[in-house]
């Protein structure tokens, strides 16, 4: 066990640990009675990860959205950055953005859509923009006009 978090209010508790990579993973779910909101959760958890099918190489691969930090529009066509690698996707930034706006995806500029789970912070720039520095280090521009749907993404 490497960390352990809890979220606690009057009605529920939360726990979480992290486990070595050995091990399997498991949800236990501890319920007074299965009712609407227990079977909602589950069929969430249950629900496939959303994948998308990226291009490398003469290679077609699947990526977990999740591992995506962003798509960026470059010369028509549409790529996805991950830690280590860059795909060429097959699709429109629009549609993306529809696609994988419930997956906490937004749209960041004109040619940028970012993962938000991948923010590390973000910073004022000038002109109202932000720079949204992502935990592989890079820095990306949000247009000022995108500003206000991070912020209400991020809760401030």
């Amino acid at each position: 066990m490497k960390d352990t978090a809890l979220l606690e209010d009057d009605l529920m508790k939360i726990s979480i640990e992290e486990i070595s990579k050995e091990l399997i993973e498991e949800i236990l779910i501890r319920c007074h009675e299965v009712d609407e909101e227990i079977l909602e959760i589950v069929n969430k958890l249950k629900t496939e990860t959303p994948m998308i099918l990226g291009y490398q190489n003469e290679g077609v691969h699947r990526i977990n959205v999740r591992d995506i930090y962003y798509f960026e529009a470059v010369d028509g066509k549409v790529f996805s950055y991950c830690k280590d690698n860059v795909f060429e996707v097959k699709h429109k930034l629009y549609e993306l953005e529809e696609v994988y706006k419930e997956v906490h995806c937004f749209r960041a500029s004109k040619s940028t859509i970012v993962n938000i789970a991948k923010i590390a912070s973000i910073h004022p720039s000038i002109s109202g923009r932000f720079v949204a520095v992502l935990d592989n280090g890079e820095r990306l521009v949000v247009s000022r006009q995108y500003v206000p749907v991070l912020k209400k993404m991020l809760g401030l």
